[in-house]
């Protein structure tokens, strides 16, 4: 019996920790039922699959949900051991594991902040996020991924997974925000280990088209700056804050946008 028969995924599709889970069952062979979710109005269905954090992914088998997509991405390679994404020595799994959080907890903060600040807070965001990619250049160089095709080695593995599945959102803020994030002099392993992944079958049956992504990123920049126009004429003549319908709409607008950040996230 196909055990795959009985999985579901519910995610959203400008989501990079969607396409995470996407891109392992793709190359794991895997048959899913997909639903498409809305990041900002999550469907009864998430929130009782997922009632503590009420957002995407999700990944139901046997009618039994797992989620948050670190999580998902381990499971799956541990029910499906065909074409596995981790490594079979404990320690080299260690090490995968230590970069997955790094991507979460470090590069993916610093990329957002690029898109959501300007200025100089813009800048020092860009400069957080050059800071970050300088770690990972020197692992491809000199550290435990040394002259490997891809982190996972001949094949593309959990951490090119959740690397690269948000990695395509530095070329997209690069036109957005007119700025530069992966310079090839600058980075050349990490650059051309990008285009290598990028240009895999399953990745390009993933991503979405960039021109869809643009324009996504685009309206939220837009809503952005709209609000924060918004905020700063919100005020009557002695200073004090307009209440009423302004407030809530305003308030409603800054969740809506942090939620759609999320998904802008590595």
């Amino acid at each position: 019996m196909d055990q795959s028969s009985s999985l579901k995924f519910l995610g959203s599709w400008a989501d990079s920790h969607t396409h995470r889970v996407r891109l392992a069952l793709k190359l794991k062979g895997l048959v899913f039922e997909y639903q498409e979710e809305d990041s900002v109005n999550p469907s009864p269905a998430l929130l009782l699959h997922n009632p503590i954090y009420k957002k995407v992914p999700a990944l139901l088998h046997d009618g039994r949900p797992v989620v948050e997509s670190l999580v998902i991405l381990q499971y799956i390679d541990e029910t499906w051991t065909d074409n596995p994404i981790m490594p079979a020595d404990p320690f080299e799994r260690a090490i995968v594991r230590f970069w997955c959080h790094f991507a979460d907890d470090k590069l993916g903060p610093a990329v957002g902040l690029v898109f959501s600040s300007a200025g100089e807070g813009q800048k020092a965001a860009v400069d957080q996020v050059h800071g970050n990619l300088k770690l990972l250049e020197r692992e491809l160089r000199d550290g435990a991924f040394k002259g490997r095709r891809f982190f996972g080695g001949d094949n593309i593995g959990m951490l090119d997974i959740v690397l690269g599945c948000g990695s395509y959102w530095l070329a997209v803020f690069e036109e957005v925000m007119e700025v530069k994030l992966v310079d090839p002099d600058t980075f050349p392993l990490f650059h051309a280990w990008l285009r290598d992944f990028e240009e895999q079958k399953e990745v390009k049956e993933t991503i979405p088209p960039i021109d869809k992504l643009l324009e996504y990123a685009r309206g939220i920049r837009q809503m952005m700056l709209s609000l924060s126009t918004d905020t700063s004429t919100s005020t009557t003549t002695i200073g004090a804050p307009a209440t009423g319908s302004t407030t809530s709409n305003n308030d409603a607008a800054v969740e809506e946008i942090g939620l759609l950040q999320e998904s802008l996230a590595l």
